[in-house]
């Protein structure tokens, strides 16, 4: 398997998502397509919440209850199955989940285009933007997958999602009213993406303007053990040096571990976005299993209570 590196998880946990481009083989993605099912075409009368309820009852994807290991959750001659055996996305899994990752829930995310509500009534609208999760406190941490299996063009609404949320906590669709924020992606690309997402990171389905049914394919599943160190650390080389902050002469060369969590988005205000910063080396520091870790000073600094 391919394991993460100590740069792509440090990605990961500053930004909570890791994205693959076209790492699903063309012969997977046609075989998914196949074994998920064709959406009936639009009737009138007909509303799109009973075509989505007949597509999912006749797709050849099987129930699969939560709490089994997701290695055995699908057949491995499956499209599902060859694609968590593919080594990119074997090692994210474990470099992410450690040995033997559980199988919590899978869903087959279908968008339909404006055909569908123009017949059967409804509005076409986007879905709110929400977390995947009630108020979570948890450093440790659940990995969603997103699998688009074919290509997603703007017209389509795919996924759009905020970086660097995933550690702002909140009660699911608390942030529903927030369609628009400053910094959000939107999952653009060409077939058998993946998508690695911290269960945490706002997200939401966006509007299908297009004419074809687009799919997006989900699973959700959590630890069965640690996470500490689960990756290729080989180039991690112990904590870093202190930089000087606040006042530089010169910008620092080269990315390391520390840049990349001290990143900020654009959605960061000046004195809250820190406590993104502050959580990131508290998950870094669950991560590597060095309770002494920091970046930039945030934690020594907070933790400086005297005798």
């Amino acid at each position: 398997m391919t394991l993460l590196t100590s740069l792509e998880m440090a990605r990961f946990v500053a930004q909570g998502f890791l994205r693959f481009d076209a790492a699903v083989p063309d012969d997977i993605n046609a075989q998914f397509m196949v074994e998920a099912g064709a959406a009936p075409e639009a009737a009138d009368g007909k509303r799109v919440m009973a075509v989505y309820a007949q597509t999912l009852a006749g797709s050849a994807i099987a129930e699969a209850p939560p709490g089994r290991p997701l290695a055995e959750t699908y057949p491995p001659d499956s499209a599902l199955g060859r694609l968590l055996a593919l080594p990119r996305v074997a090692g994210a899994f474990r470099s992410l989940l450690g040995e033997a990752p559980v199988f919590d829930h899978h869903f087959l995310h279908i968008t339909f285009p404006p055909s569908y509500y123009a017949a059967g009534g409804g509005e076409n609208v986007s879905q709110h933007t929400h977390q995947d999760s009630t108020v979570d406190p948890r450093l440790r941490f659940d990995v969603q997958l997103m699998y688009y299996p074919h290509a997603v063009t703007p017209e389509m609404g795919g996924t759009r999602f905020i970086p660097g949320t995933h550690l702002r906590k909140v009660s699911e669709v608390a942030v529903g009213r927030y369609q628009n924020v400053r910094g959000q992606q939107h999952m653009v690309c060409p077939a058998g993406t993946l998508l690695f997402l911290h269960h945490g990171l706002w997200h939401g389905g966006g509007v299908n303007r297009s004419d074809r049914t687009r799919y997006m394919f989900k699973i959700r599943a959590h630890a069965s053990g640690s996470q500490v160190r689960q990756w290729d650390a080989r180039d991690l080389n112990g904590g870093p040096a202190h930089r000087p902050i606040f006042f530089r002469k010169r910008l620092p060369e080269g990315e390391t571990v520390e840049s990349i969590l001290m990143a900020s988005e654009p959605w960061f205000e000046q004195d809250t976005g820190r406590l993104e910063y502050v959580n990131r080396v508290k998950l870094w520091r669950y991560l590597t299993g060095d309770p002494d870790y920091d970046a930039d000073y945030w934690m020594t600094r907070l933790e400086n209570v005297g005798a």
